[in-house]
């Protein structure tokens, strides 16, 4: 049995943000079900947003409400666009370095926004931000990794979290973090890693913690039509932000490619069905045979090894499940309706999606709220309580915590059809 002061479950850009704003003089333990870089976080292509000036405040929130069909929190929106700007002099501090043109931060532009606000790092700006931030955690003396290490429940008393358990160990924590992901795990056919399997929203319901708009479930409309494959390859929607097109198998436009992802997403699906097809394209060419491999690296390299050259030939794609929107609820300290357990990132519902996230404000999510959590618990820590606690066996049964999951997302989908 092991006892922290702060326990988080999770190693993506959420968990890792409040393990590194948290205080230094506190004992953290940070556990991840594979490696630390097994995170969703660390695939992101396209970018992470940033509120460029003032004169974009307005336009930033508008764009953010409009493409989650105005169901998100305003209060949560306007939390995350005015700490935007510190949220990335927090990362540039830590000694991130995202893409610069002739000396200057370049900006991508995606579906459903006004302006460019983009900050990127190529097209990795997932594994861009981590591998400085991995390398930032394995160097504080107080927080100590678990990897391998898939948390199966959470420990409950009298109303109470006082920890979390794996499979073979114990966690002792008043102050417990889930920062576990999504669940495009229980999909098919997802863009997420296969092990990112919604454990954090099973383990709230198991435990009567509440969640909100969990039928919420992003559609990302261009990933790379493959078969007998454990993941999806995405292609970034900021290659439809530099010009690259929607293309029917007549070689014709069908949709505007700057339309929110749900908007693209669908109109993709009713081509598919009208011209009775499993797939369409997206054609790079526009873009010119030098900039692509230039701009995109990863995915022209990723393209090539598969066979497709992006440069001359369209690039066979279909919507396929990508984000959660919905989740544990929570407010914007992270706080759920059970004491001493706090959520952030795709794990939570803080209000900022709605019913259909805005390109590249996931990560910066993550930075926001990870911190705000972080901020909270240096001035609010519970102090540890001992508990009798009998120490019992523990197993991962995804088939079972995929029905529980699902039948949930049932109900709330049944809840919203009638009071819509």
């Amino acid at each position: 049995m092991k006892k922290y002061d702060v326990l988080i479950v999770g190693s993506g850009l959420a968990g890792v943000s409040t393990a590194l704003e948290l205080s230094k003089n506190y004992k953290i333990a940070l556990i991840t079900k594979k490696k630390l870089a097994d995170s969703n976080s660390y695939l992101a292509q396209g970018g992470i947003n940033v509120l460029k000036d003032e004169s974009d405040r307005k336009t930033f929130i508008e764009d953010t409400l409009k493409a989650g069909h105005y169901k998100n929190s305003l209060q949560a929106v306007e939390k995350m666009v005015d700490s935007s700007q510190d949220a990335i002099k927090f990362l540039i501090d830590l000694g991130v370095e995202f893409t610069k043109k002739s000396g200057k931060i370049d900006y991508s532009q995606e579906g459903g926004h006004s302006v460019a606000r983009g900050l990127h790092i190529n097209d990795e700006i997932g594994k861009g931000i981590l591998d400085v931030l991995y390398e930032r955690v394995r160097s504080r003396s107080n927080i100590e990794i678990f990897e391998d290490t898939p948390i199966v429940d959470v420990i409950v008393k009298n109303g109470k979290c006082y920890g979390a358990r794996s499979e073979n160990e114990v966690f002792m924590s008043t102050n417990v973090v889930l920062a576990t992901g999504g669940l495009g795990g229980l999909f098919d056919k997802s863009t997420n890693f296969p092990h990112i399997c919604g454990d954090g929203y099973a383990i709230a319901i198991k435990n009567g913690v509440k969640l909100k708009d969990i039928s919420y479930i992003q559609f990302h409309p261009t990933s790379l039509y493959e078969e007998g494959v454990d993941r999806q390859f995405l292609i970034s929607e900021s290659a439809r932000g530099e010009g690259a097109l929607l293309l029917n198998h007549k070689d014709e436009r069908f949709t505007d490619e700057m339309k929110p992802r749900d908007i693209v997403a669908n109109a993709i699906q009713k081509e598919m069905k009208k011209e009775d097809v499993d797939f369409e394209y997206l054609s790079m060419k526009p873009l010119g045979k030098d900039k692509i491999p230039n701009r995109f690296p990863m995915i022209f390299n990723e393209l090539k090894n598969k066979g497709i050259d992006p440069r001359y030939e369209n690039i066979p794609i279909v919507p396929c499940q990508h984000y959660t929107m919905g989740g544990i609820e929570c407010d914007i300290y992270g706080r759920t309706n059970l004491e001493g357990l706090f959520v952030v990132g795709e794990a939570g519902n803080v209000g900022i999606h709605g019913a259909n996230r805005l390109a590249c404000n996931s990560l910066l999510e993550c930075v926001v709220f990870g911190r705000l959590l972080a901020d909270y618990l240096n001035e609010n820590k519970f102090e540890d309580k001992e508990i009798d606690y009998k120490i019992t066996d523990a197993k991962f049964d995804k088939e079972n915590e995929s029905k529980i999951i699902f039948e949930r997302i049932r109900e709330d989908e049944k809840a919203k059809s009638i009071t819509n």
